[in-house]
């Protein structure tokens, strides 16, 4: 049903912003949904919301301590840099602010997980944040050294080339059943991966008195070798 003064039903945003902060609270309504649909109020996933932000406020101190650096990011750091670019970049441009959301969870995730303290990083994730948690953002911008406010900040653009496997997992398999995988370069040729499959030691019990009658290579997906006795 409807918010409504009469139904009692209404929810006071000062008693959320109190409790959990503004920034929280404009991120949830983001999140609940398109913003041209009506949507569900659910108090509980507040706390998502919030778990979020602090999750996101501590890749940049180790407790008390200011811990970025100017340390180069690795690979694998601008990789889920550049994946949160695209998406929320295609996403503002169509105010689809609720899948942005979810994004944002799986970078910061990630990154925890990478223990990435890159100033280049962290810093183009503030930008991204600013019309999310402007808040929050605003503060961290501003302990990043910044005189001026995020959101004179030019939007960061996306590099695809970052986005790019330098390896790519394959699954083997015997007349259409997969057995295993194997990793192989993401440019390797057909030829390559066709060898590989054929003298993996795992391969050979499944070789042994039998003749290979084709092998298939599905580029990004799988080897099927298909074998006749």
């Amino acid at each position: 049903e409807k918010m409504s003064k009469s139904m009692f039903n209404v929810v006071n945003p000062d008693l959320i912003v109190e409790k959990y902060g503004a920034d929280t609270l404009r991120l949830y309504e983001m999140f609940l949904g398109p913003i041209s649909q009506s949507k569900p109020w659910d108090s509980n996933g507040i706390d998502g919301c919030f778990r979020f932000l602090k999750k996101a406020w501590n890749l940049f101190f180790r407790g008390e301590d200011w811990a970025v650096t100017d340390t180069a990011p690795t690979k694998e750091n601008l990789k889920t840099l550049h994946k949160l670019i695209k998406k929320v970049t295609e996403d503002v441009e169509v105010f689809a602010y609720n899948t942005s959301v979810p994004a944002f969870m799986i970078a910061v995730s990630e990154w925890a997980q990478q223990k990435c303290t890159s100033r280049e990083v962290l810093e183009t994730f503030v930008v991204l944040l600013a019309p999310f948690a402007p808040h929050m953002a605003e503060e961290l911008w501003h302990r990043l050294g910044h005189d001026t406010t995020v959101c004179d900040a030019a939007w960061p653009a996306f590099d695809e080339s970052r986005l790019k496997e330098d390896t790519v997992t394959l699954g083997i398999s015997f007349n259409g059943k997969t057995r295993f995988t194997l990793d192989f370069p993401a440019d390797a040729t057909k030829e390559t991966i066709e060898k590989a499959a054929l003298e993996a030691e795992q391969s050979q019990k499944y070789l042994d008195g039998m003749t290979v009658a084709k092998v298939i290579v599905v580029p990004g997906r799988i080897v099927n070798i298909v074998l006749k006795k």
